[in-house]
Order: C-alpha cells, then sequence, then structure tokens
C-alpha cells in the first residue's frame, strides 16, 4: 500500500497513473483506476471500486464481501484517486482488501494519508526549479522538470515555442513565482495565447484570477487553481480554515508555539491549535519540516494566498497584529537573553524567522499609530543586524526612524543602533548625524545606557577616521556611563576591548593589553561568545602593534573559531585578513597571498572592505606588497586567485588547519607534468571557464570526446573539480 500525499495541483493522479503504467506488465490480472474525486457518498465507494473492476454482481449481497471475493485470488494494481474526502471509508476497505488479498496492491492519492496498517506515505513534491541567480540557458533550463513542463504545454498552446536563452531566465522565474506546481504551471502556460512570459508575470500578483481559464475537458475541479484550492478548503472542518486562514498572515516558516500565540481566540481555544494545524499537514495544506520538537511548518504561496482571502479585513488586522506582538517579544527576549549562552541558537532562530520579522515591521511602519512599535522592535534587533543583517538592519531603522520623528526613548534606541550599523559600512558622516542626535535625545530621557551606546560608537567612527585622541575620549566617556548605570552586556563588554586597542595605539601597549582582556574575561565568565571573539580579536591586534606574531595568530585562531560558529562573516573576514599580514611578515608569502585571495572574496562577499579604516587598508597594501616582492607577480597572483576560489568553509578549514572539503591545490613542477599537451589545452579552456560543449566547439571535436578529456585531467591530477583544475593550472603559469 503507497499513498501519494501533496497538496493540490502536484501531480499526484499524473505520477500515480504514470506509476501504473509502468507497472502494468507486473500484474497479470491488471491495472485498475477507481476515479473518486465525484463520489460524495461514502455508501457508494464499494460499488463504484467494484464497478471500476468490472464486476456485474446484481445479488443482494454486500458489495464489501462481493469486493473481497474477487481480488482473493487475483494479482492486480488498484489505484484509487482523490481519496481524501472519503478516508475513513477508503481505509476501512484498503485494509479489508489487503488482508484478504495477498497479491493486491493498492496506490492511492490523497491530501492525507489513509493511516492504515502496512501503508507507505510518499509526499508528492513540486517540480524541480533553478536555483535564484543560476544561467540562464536554454540547456540549463531543460534539467529542471517545472521549466521541462512550462515548454511542454506552452508548445501546445503556441506553435514552435521553445526555450531560448532570452526567455529562460523569465520563465524560471514565472515557474518559482507558481512554486513549481504542476498544475498552475500548465495553467499559466495556456496564457501565452494572449500574453508573454513577461506579462504574465507582472500579472501575477492575483493569480487566481489569471489562471481562471483552463482546460474545458479537464474535470471541473482541476479548471482552476482556485478549485483546486476550494476543494481542499471544502474538505478541512471548520478548526481547520480557520487555522488555514490565521495561518496565511506568516509569509514563510512557523513553529507550533508562533502558531498558537496567532490563532488562538474568537472561538479558538490554545489546545485547539495544535490539532488544526496537525489536520492540515495531514491534508497536505501544511509542510512540516524536523521532528516533532523543533519542528516548522509553512504554506506554499498559493495556498497562503486563499487562505488570506478568508481572513475578513477586520480579522485580517486582529491576526497581523498577534502575529506582530508575539514577534516583538521574542525579539525583546532574545535582546535580553544576548548576553549568555544562546546567541548561536538566537541567530540562527532569527535567521529562520527573518520573513516574519519583515512582516511584523511592514505592519509597524504601514499602520497609523503602529511607527514607535516599529522603533522598539527594530531596536531591539541590533545583534541580529550587527552580526548577520547589517544592510537590512540599517534599512528597516532608516524607515522606523523616518516614519516616527518624534523625540522618544524607542528613537534614541534606534539612532545608536543605524548609527553602529553606519560606520561598520564606512559611512563615517551619516553615523556622526545620528548618533550626535541620539546623544541629545539620551541626556533628554536622562538615559545612561543609551548614552554609553552613543558615545561607543562615536568612538568607533572616530577610531575608523584615525582620530585616536577623539576615539579615546568618547570610548572613555562610554565607560563611565556604562558603569553608572552598572550595565553588563555584550557591548559594555565590547567597548572595553575597543578602548584597549585605541590607547594601545596612542602608546599605552600595557593597558590596552589589560582591557582586551578584561572583555574577554567578563564574556567567558558569562558564557557570551560574540563579546569574546571581538575581544580575543583586539588581543590580536593589540599584539600585532608589537609585532608578537605567535600570539596574533592564537589569538586571531581563537576568535575565527568563535565567529565560525556565529555565522558573523564580517568577523570571519577580520580574522582572515589579521592572519594574512602575520603570514607576510612571517614571510610565508605563499601562505599570505592565499589568505588575501579568500580574505578579497570574503570582503567582496558583504561588501564591507576593510570598513572604511584606513590604517587597516594601509597595513594590508604593505604586506600584500611583502608577500608580491617575495613571489613575484606571477606566483602571486596565481595564489592570490587560488585564495579567491575558496569557499567559505573551505577557507575556515584552512586557516584552521582542518581538513577543506576541497582539497587546496598543490603546485606540480612542469618538469612533472602528467598531461598530454591536447589535455594541458582542454585544462586551459577549463580555467577559462568553458563548459564542456564550449571545449568541444573550440577545439572541433565530439562533446563526448571533450568530457573524456576532462575526466583525464581529474584523474590523473587527483582532483575532484572543474575549479581546482582551473586553480592548478593558473599556478602553473601556463599561457
Amino acid at each position: 500500500m503507497v499513498t501519494l500525499t501533496g497538496v493540490g495541483g502536484t501531480g499526484k493522479s499524473r505520477l500515480a497513473l504514470h506509476v501504473a503504467w509502468e507497472l502494468r506488465r507486473a500484474f497479470a490480472d491488471g491495472v485498475w483506476l477507481v476515479g473518486l474525486a465525484a463520489l460524495r457518498d461514502p455508501a457508494l465507494l464499494r460499488d463504484t471500486v467494484a464497478s471500476a473492476l468490472g464486476l456485474t454482481d446484481r445479488s443482494n449481497r454486500d458489495p464489501e464481501t462481493v469486493l473481497v471475493n474477487y481480488v482473493a485470488e487475483k494479482r492486480l494494481l488498484l489505484v484509487l484517486d482523490n481519496c481524501e474526502h472519503l478516508l475513513d471509508d477508503s481505509a476501512h476497505l484498503v485494509a479489508r482488501l489487503l488482508r484478504a488479498a495477498p497479491g493486491l496492491r493498492v496506490l492511492a492519492t490523497s491530501r492525507a494519508p489513509l493511516d492504515i496498517t502496512g501503508e507507505y506515505v510518499w509526499q508528492v513534491p513540486p517540480l524541480s526549479l533553478p536555483p535564484e541567480g543560476s544561467p540562464p540557458s536554454a540547456d540549463c533550463g531543460r534539467r529542471y522538470e517545472a521549466l521541462e513542463l512550462f515548454e511542454q504545454r506552452a508548445a501546445d498552446v503556441v506553435s514552435g515555442f521553445a526555450l531560448t536563452d532570452d526567455n529562460t531566465a523569465a520563465v524560471a522565474r514565472l515557474c518559482r513565482r507558481l512554486d513549481g506546481l504542476p498544475l498552475a504551471i500548465e495553467l499559466a502556460a495556456v496564457q501565452l495565447r494572449t500574453l508573454s512570459v513577461e506579462q504574465i508575470l507582472e500579472r501575477l500578483q492575483d493569480r487566481f484570477q489569471l489562471l481562471a481559464h483552463g482546460d474545458r475537458a479537464a474535470p471541473a475541479r482541476h479548471q482552476t487553481l482556485r478549485a483546486a484550492i476550494e476543494w481542499s478548503f471544502e474538505l478541512c472542518t471548520e478548526l481547520e480554515r480557520t487555522v488555514w486562514a490565521r495561518l496565511s498572515v506568516f509569509p514563510g516558516e512557523f513553529d507550533m508555539t508562533a502558531a498558537e500565540d496567532v490563532c488562538v481566540g474568537e472561538g479558538v481555544l490554545v489546545e485547539e491549535v495544535f490539532t488544526g494545524v496537525a489536520g492540515l499537514v495531514d491534508k497536505s495544506l501544511l509542510i512540516k519540516r524536523g521532528e516533532t520538537q523543533g519542528a516548522r511548518y509553512r504554506m506554499l504561496e498559493t495556498i497562503r494566498q486563499y487562505g488570506r482571502e478568508q481572513l475578513s479585513k477586520e480579522k485580517e488586522e486582529t491576526v497581523r497584529r498577534r502575529h506582530r506582538d508575539y514577534y516583538l517579544r521574542l525579539a525583546e527576549r532574545a535582546e535580553a537573553d544576548w548576553f549568555g549562552p544562546d546567541q548561536a541558537q538566537w541567530l540562527e532562530r532569527f535567521h529562520a524567522e527573518q520573513p516574519n520579522v519583515r512582516v511584523a515591521l511592514e505592519f509597524c511602519l504601514t499602520r497609523p499609530g503602529q511607527a514607535r512599535t516599529g522603533l522598539r522592535m527594530a531596536g531591539a534587533l541590533y545583534w541580529y543586524w550587527i552580526v548577520r543583517a547589517v544592510r537590512d538592519g540599517r534599512w528597516w531603522l532608516e524607515q522606523a526612524l523616518a516614519c516616527d520623528t518624534e523625540p522618544s526613548p524607542e528613537r534614541a534606541n534606534a539612532l545608536w543602533g543605524v548609527g553602529y550599523l553606519a560606520v561598520i559600512q564606512g559611512d563615517t558622516a551619516y553615523a556622526l548625524v545620528v548618533l550626535s542626535e541620539c546623544v541629545d535625545l539620551a541626556r533628554v530621557f536622562d538615559d545612561e545606557i543609551t548614552l554609553g551606546h552613543a558615545q561607543q560608537f562615536l568612538g568607533l567612527a572616530r577610531w575608523f577616521a584615525d582620530e585616536l585622541p577623539a576615539a579615546a575620549a568618547a570610548y572613555e566617556q562610554a565607560v563611565a556611563h556604562y558603569r553608572n548605570a552598572g550595565a553588563q552586556g555584550s557591548l559594555p563588554a565590547v567597548v572595553l576591548c575597543c578602548l584597549g586597542t585605541v590607547v594601545g595605539m596612542l602608546g599605552d601597549s600595557e593597558r590596552g593589553v589589560a582591557l582586551c582582556q578584561e572583555c574577554v574575561t567578563d564574556c567567558q565568565a558569562n558564557g557570551e561568545r560574540w563579546g569574546r571573539s571581538w575581544g580575543l580579536w583586539h588581543l590580536a591586534l593589540a599584539h600585532w602593534l608589537q609585532r608578537d606574531l605567535p600570539q596574533v595568530t592564537a589569538y586571531a585562531t581563537e576568535a575565527l573559531r568563535l565567529k565560525h560558529a556565529l555565522h558573523d562573516h564580517l568577523g570571519i573576514s577580520w580574522c582572515v585578513e589579521m592572519l594574512g599580514w602575520v603570514a607576510a611578515a612571517e614571510e610565508d608569502a605563499q601562505r599570505a597571498a592565499v589568505l588575501f585571495g579568500m580574505a578579497d572574496t570574503l570582503w567582496e562577499q558583504i561588501g564591507e572592505w576593510l570598513t572604511g579604516w584606513a590604517t587597516a587598508r594601509e597595513w594590508s597594501s604593505q604586506c600584500q606588497t611583502k608577500a608580491r616582492d617575495i613571489l613575484g607577480s606571477r606566483v602571486y597572483e596565481a595564489a592570490l586567485q587560488q585564495g579567491k576560489r575558496f569557499t567559505l568553509e573551505e577557507t575556515v578549514a584552512y586557516v584552521l588547519g582542518e581538513q577543506p572539503h576541497t582539497e587546496p591545490v598543490a603546485p606540480v613542477a612542469a618538469s612533472e607534468l602528467p598531461l598530454t599537451r591536447r589535455e594541458r589545452e582542454v585544462a586551459k579552456l577549463v580555467a577559462q571557464g568553458m563548459s564542456n560543449k564550449d571545449i568541444a566547439v573550440t577545439l572541433m571535436v565530439a562533446r563526448r570526446t571533450a568530457e573524456s578529456h576532462v575526466e583525464h585531467i581529474l584523474t590523473k591530477l587527483g582532483f575532484t573539480s572543474r575549479t581546482q583544475i582551473a586553480a592548478w593550472f593558473t599556478e602553473q603559469g601556463f599561457r
């Protein structure tokens, strides 16, 4: 017994028919399809199955007994299509038939499992889709089921339609918008009679109306996407319908706690929410990921939009407010808990919750009287913005500040947050303006902690501008404000190491190291890792100023481990950069060049090269020049390019001396070169980024011949990827 489950429109029936056709020769007594979609009365189920099997019994016998007797000695496949509205009766009948007939196999399609002994449930996924940013070539597009289906159906409507390099990107976007649902894709393809692909995309805002006209020869419930979803809605209990509608305010994944907070009220008890969610999962209207502990749920977009339509405007406002309130409380809870051992968990939690955070903030900033709450929420998330989402955080804080310009503690809190992010981005002029306003407001509200934050980031701005005495003065004020308020936290700890670095650069190295160590000790005592990682990095910097290279390496490496665990890409970039300085200073020029290449890639990915700190840029330039002088330009560039090809994970593994996912490329002496002349030609083309098809065209050989050459190169060099071939070829310096 196999049950194919999945949301309406995923192609369960079509898949079942395909499987049945493929297996037809394995069943001596045939493959039999029983369509149940039109059957409303469960009492007619047995007769319907019997009729599909060709039985013409007219006796007064129990139809179920007739069926049992008929299949008992048969070897057949029974396909029950669309069981979801007859689950109990279907389950009872199938269980009895299977017990009586050892040669019987049943393949069912349903939006929920039958839940009988021996049932194997397989959820039919949407069609495969190309990832965002993949090359928009026709050949690439045809590798994905969704685009292949669109091309086939479009050709039925528009003679000669085919995927081309010009239209594949648009078709891919369209299929992504339709979640890879076969039914939706087919209905969209029909619109090519009157619209272009781009025009269909533009009109997808109301996808249901657009796709309202399908194949009239198809069953009525498949003529439109709306009909398919309405069919599911009708099959839900009243509780499930209510929960479906309320869950539609979640734009992405959510957990059970969030669902309970949002769905409870107006006739729904908190303990009923679980029942409603479980029912929607069983009916394939919610997709569940993970185990019971930590399980997360989501709706396909088409299902979510239909649910939103079921909410009246008044109820939608109420539910969205509850959604906002839940994530506001969660953000403030995380803020209060940040100075502790659970930072990694909070970062991962809010990474997963970003769609919900955005919707909650949008609610605040688009509803009259809610902007102050938006300031409060955006400010409470400073820790997440700093570590994971600098650009997003600054944007949300600026939007909130623009929506509520009245003086308030919430505005002051948001001002230092946006000022900090601006400093990180190198926008010092803007940072000084907003941080100065923050100081003024904090004084009005007599808020020592906010004054401490403002002075701390004014100090950072002055430091990066190489105004070291002004930076030291601001940092000293920040420390004083924090101590006056008795403040504890990551920021009051980190200000110590920042002050330590500045006073060290001003000549008081002993005090500088002591302040950095105080930061590390304070964080370590509380199980805090983010502030500790910065304390370690600043200790490394303090020892760099003294050219104590072994200590720099030790502290920077330890900082890197912590930052990697937190996915702090800015911090990782700083650590790799500094270790490049060390390698150059130690005249390990090859390693230095590779590290600088890695750092270049990291900085490019986060868009914040050395955060506008001129002195660091100068140190980096000097170290790169030294490594280049030692190696020579050609070898240096080869090593630099090698480093640039490393992924983040490979970079961290390389720096920490662990085994990377891809082996670092080892130089091969030209005299020991194992490749033939033709293979060297192919390696050169691989290094230029050519595909096997391109290589075949360039060398005027068969594509299979080009593939064979590449395979031989990989084997001879002991490599596993084209990237390694390219890096190896570049390092050899061939032309």
